[in-house]
């Protein structure tokens, strides 16, 4: 019963202890709330009762500085229409009148101009047109032969100058390929010397076919060149 009694006696002392240090903590945080308050209230009354000059100097302050930047914004957006236009055109009126409007109206005079502006600068028509004449030259130009260098001829099967091959003939169909051409656009044979692959029963047993020889020249008879001489 005795330890009974002074195991509750030290529980209630502990309690009363931890309920000092809360009261104690309470009471310092009421202090800094109020201290906190006072730093505001002395702050407000200061903010309110400010000199009607000073607010007047703040006003007129933020007003000028303000004023300056739309100037600012205001010039630079005339001198960089001025250069903008200066590239996508070569008409001084039409730079000019640029740069009125965008005197005149400011930002809306802006967005009118960015509607009315040529799309592509002088800079960029002058390299489109290079690319059109280059297209233009190179569609042109006859083919030259690779040997001599000189002017052929799409049918030409040999360069009549320095007799280079230009061309080969398909076995199958006789129209003309090119030398790099491994099998005929036109009819589909390979080229011979080509390796044919994925090829039917049909397609292997089928004979390839020979070119035939040109015929021989016939003979002319004796009687036939008197004849030929003795014509007038």
């Amino acid at each position: 019963m005795l330890t009974q009694l002074l195991f509750f006696r030290t529980t209630l002392q502990i309690i009363e202890e931890r309920l000092g240090w809360v009261i104690s903590g309470l009471t310092n945080s009421y202090g800094i709330i109020e201290s906190y308050s006072q730093c505001y209230n002395q702050l407000w009354e200061n903010g309110t009762n400010l000199n009607p000059a000073t607010i007047y100097n703040l006003i007129m302050g933020l007003a000028a500085w303000g004023v300056a930047f739309l100037v600012a914004l205001w010039l630079s957006l005339i001198f960089w229409t001025y250069r903008d236009s200066r590239s996508r055109s070569r008409d001084p009126a039409s730079r000019i009148l640029a740069v009125i409007i965008v005197a005149l109206l400011f930002l809306p005079g802006v967005v009118v101009y960015l509607i009315l502006r040529p799309r592509l600068t002088l800079e960029d028509e002058y390299q489109r047109t290079l690319e059109e004449e280059a297209l233009l030259q190179s569609i042109e130009d006859p083919p030259v032969c690779p040997g001599c260098g000189r002017h052929i001829k799409d049918a030409w099967i040999l360069c009549p100058n320095c007799h280079t091959r230009l061309k080969k003939s398909c076995h199958q169909c006789r129209k003309l390929m090119e030398l790099t051409w491994n099998i005929c656009p036109f009819c589909g044979t390979p080229a011979p010397g080509m390796r044919r692959e994925n090829l039917t029963m049909d397609d292997v047993t089928r004979p390839t076919p020979i070119e035939e020889p040109a015929p021989p020249d016939e003979p002319i008879s004796v009687a036939e060149v008197e004849d030929k001489n003795s014509a007038p």
